[in-house]
């Protein structure tokens, strides 16, 4: 059924349940009825109206994920992990995931609204818009599983399965209609995560590419290859964490004046901005207006699984808002980046946020300005 799109039976948006239609090339469903409240995916030709007023005079934000390589996330919880022996898990979660689906999650939580598109099979989509409006295109035979396993004292680790390969390549061409559609009405695009086999690297840098012409602020929060064919899109948000922007530069970087000094000349390229994740050592956001560097003052210890999906989601919020704003909110955003990724990190799993540990946190955060060095000349790693 390649091309063929799916929108979840039931899903929730912050304060409300959504009626969900599935989708064969018309525009249908989606819309809250609460208070005559937001309604979304109207029909029309043309494709699908996202944005709309909850109260008038005042516009509802939508943010539209992709994520080509949904997961789902399960999380076992034993007492402490021993290797080579058998364990009793004391606990199974199991939420849909990918870091499209967690920062669409992270939006909604935080108020604002988003829907989470890509790729996916029938079982998934249906199972992903129990937790979040969604709009996925049916084109993958299965949806992989990615494992955590937690421990009492905080410790966790990652088992990531591959994705399943896509045999139908129409439903690219089906998927990058879709987000095309969505654009005109849609305030931010953040497209992220791996792409599962038979699906090309260029795929985030095009849609990103269409997000750039449409005038709609965009993130491609991506790896490998397919970060690498990101660098080239023109006015795109690049969030590498620090093995990523290792890969793609050839540097170590061990400091916010590195980062800055390694990222700028991507920023000459053409990248609007590098927000580069550093984990316990905090963000670092480079723009051709200035540096900055944030962190709290003492690292948030739990499960780091979706830490870098709340940052973006911190970042896509920010900039939609901003509009065409003529004042750089990157020192707040970057400090409201921090704050969300450190909430998400003292959640159970991907995707939960803390309200108000994260409010809590922003009072904490520091921001410093960081200048760019003279000096080009770096050791290699």
């Amino acid at each position: 059924m390649g091309g063929a799109g799916v929108r979840g039976v039931a899903g929730r948006c912050g304060a409300g349940r959504h009626a969900h239609t599935r989708l064969g090339g018309r525009t249908t469903g989606c819309r809250r009825s609460a208070g005559g409240g937001v309604r979304g995916f109207d029909s029309g030709g043309r494709g699908a109206a996202i944005a709309a007023r909850a109260v008038p005079g005042e516009l509802v934000v939508v943010i539209l994920t992709v994520t080509p390589n949904p997961a789902y996330d399960v999380t076992y919880r034993v007492e402490r992990m021993e290797r080579g022996g058998a364990q009793r898990v004391r606990a199974v979660e199991v939420r849909p995931g990918g870091k499209g689906v967690n920062v669409a999650r992270v939006l909604n939580v935080t108020g604002t609204y988003a829907v989470a598109s890509g790729l996916a099979d029938n079982d998934f989509a249906e199972f992903a818009a129990e937790a979040v409006p969604v709009d996925f295109v049916a084109g993958l035979p299965r949806v992989r599983r990615t494992l955590v396993v937690a421990e009492a004292d905080g410790t966790a680790t990652g088992l990531w399965e591959p994705g399943a390969t896509v045999r139908d390549s129409g439903v690219i061409d089906t998927l990058m209609t879709r987000v095309r559609a969505l654009l005109p009405q849609t305030r931010g695009l953040v497209i992220s995560g791996s792409l599962p086999g038979g699906v090309r690297p260029s795929l985030p840098a095009e849609l990103a590419r269409m997000a750039v012409a449409a005038g709609v602020p965009v993130i491609c929060d991506v790896d490998g290859e397919a970060l690498r064919y990101a660098v080239a899109v023109a006015g795109v948000v690049l969030m590498p964490n620090t093995a990523e922007l290792r890969e793609l530069t050839g540097f170590a970087t061990h400091s916010a004046t590195e980062v800055v000094r390694v990222v700028h000349p991507l920023l000459s390229n053409g990248v609007r901005a590098v927000v580069a994740t550093r984990g316990a050592d905090g963000m670092v956001a480079v723009t051709a207006d200035g540096a900055w560097f944030a962190r709290l003052p003492e690292p948030i210890t739990g499960n780091p699984t979706g830490a870098g999906d709340a940052a973006a989601a911190a970042v896509i919020s920010h900039l939609a808002q901003a509009g065409s704003a003529v004042v750089s909110p990157w020192p707040a955003l970057l400090a409201d980046a921090v704050a969300t990724s450190a909430a998400a990190v003292a959640a159970p799993v991907a995707g939960e946020l803390d309200l108000s540990l994260r409010a809590h946190l922003l009072r904490k955060v520091r921001v410093y300005p960081v200048s760019a060095p003279n000096s080009q000349e770096f050791s290699c790693p």
